[in-house]
């Protein structure tokens, strides 16, 4: 099973106290079929960790080793995101009110036809707008 993986769902599964069930079941999904992430995912994730480091949540040794750890999974970076970007994404992201970097995210699922893993309350009730499948949520 592939996936699209957002930044939300990412974090959740790198913060014990954020992780869940469903969770936890997005990344064996993803340690065994893959996902793919825009190239934004990168960015999206050690800003949030660097910012962690900032904040006092944790120190660098723990965000090297968890960016050290993603790395190792099977995430692809998505090629065709930039060429969306101010065409199917801008609309998505018009329509829906997200940001262009939410809207990213659910451009590519919405294109690969594949489920997204978010916790994003607008992403989320935008997919379901848009048809896409959701995963990354205890029922």
């Amino acid at each position: 099973m592939s996936l699209v993986l957002d930044c939300s769902a990412t974090l959740a599964w790198v913060y014990g106290d954020e992780t869940t069930d469903a969770i936890r079941a997005v990344f064996e999904a993803v340690g065994s079929g893959g996902a793919w992430v825009p190239a934004l995912w990168r960015l999206e994730v050690a800003n949030v960790l660097e910012m962690g480091v900032r904040r006092g949540r944790h120190d660098a040794a723990f965000r090297d080793a968890t960016l050290a750890d993603l790395a190792l999974l099977p995430i692809g970076l998505d090629p065709e995101t930039d060429r969306h970007a101010w065409g199917a994404t801008t609309r998505l992201a018009a329509r829906h009110r997200l940001t262009l970097y939410d809207a990213a995210y659910l451009e590519l699922a919405r294109r690969g036809g594949l489920p997204l893993a978010t916790l994003d309350q607008e992403l989320r009730a935008a997919s379901l707008a848009e048809g896409v499948p959701l995963l990354g949520m205890d029922a």
